[in-house]
């Protein structure tokens, strides 16, 4: 991921976050899954998340009152 538009990398971080949701359900609905990559791709949603609300607000600015 390039992190030299701010905007960017964030609908970069979203739409990663999308794909690992949208993985994690085909995972439940095979019935399948291996728990521990259930576990590990549930951790890097949350980390995306995360970091995904780290850059969101670091595109607002600060604005004193």
């Amino acid at each position: 991921m390039n992190d030299d538009d701010p905007a960017d990398y964030l609908r970069q971080l979203k739409r990663f976050h999308r794909e690992l949701d949208e993985e994690l359900e085909r995972m439940r609905t095979a019935g399948n899954c291996d728990p521990m990559e259930l576990a590990r791709l549930k951790k890097r949603k949350l980390a995306i998340k995360d970091e995904i609300q780290l850059r969101a607000g670091q595109l607002i600015p600060d604005i004193i009152a």
